[in-house]
């Protein structure tokens, strides 16, 4: 949580200079920014919701997505700063990380309901076989 709030102060500080920065040499592709900043906020909030989990199994949240994505933590921090510089496509990485969760959330909803219902379903053949054997 602290190195969360640490990279958002980061961005803030960039965000308010008036001076445009440099692109770093290795700096993130927009779309691996996108998919970056998604496992992020997925591991903060599964962490955030019950991190005796990720802890139970050895997971270092912002360690996974940066092994996960080949980078490390230098080089995604100056891609976030450099594109906190440039508001209009920092809230364009945004509103597709925002809509990743939102379709991601409806599909495990969908998910859910399957699964619902097919135990329903399983209950109900039970209880009808139960009654036959009566």
């Amino acid at each position: 949580m602290k190195q969360v709030l640490f990279l958002l102060g980061l961005v803030l500080l960039a965000s308010c200079s008036e001076k445009l920065i440099e692109p770093p040499e290795d700096l993130l592709a927009t779309d691996k920014m996108v998919e970056v900043l998604n496992d992020l906020a997925i591991l903060n909030a599964a962490k955030t919701s019950n991190s005796s989990i990720l802890e139970t199994n050895g997971v270092q949240a912002m360690k996974f997505v940066f092994e996960k994505h080949g980078i490390d933590s230098i080089q995604f921090v100056l891609s976030d700063r450099y594109y906190a510089s440039k508001p209009v496509e920092y809230e364009s990485i945004y509103s597709k990380v925002a809509l990743m969760l939102e379709t991601e959330e409806k599909r495990i909803k969908e998910l859910k309901k399957v699964n619902d219902s097919l135990k329903n379903i399983e209950k109900d053949s039970i209880r009808k076989l139960n009654k036959l054997k009566k």
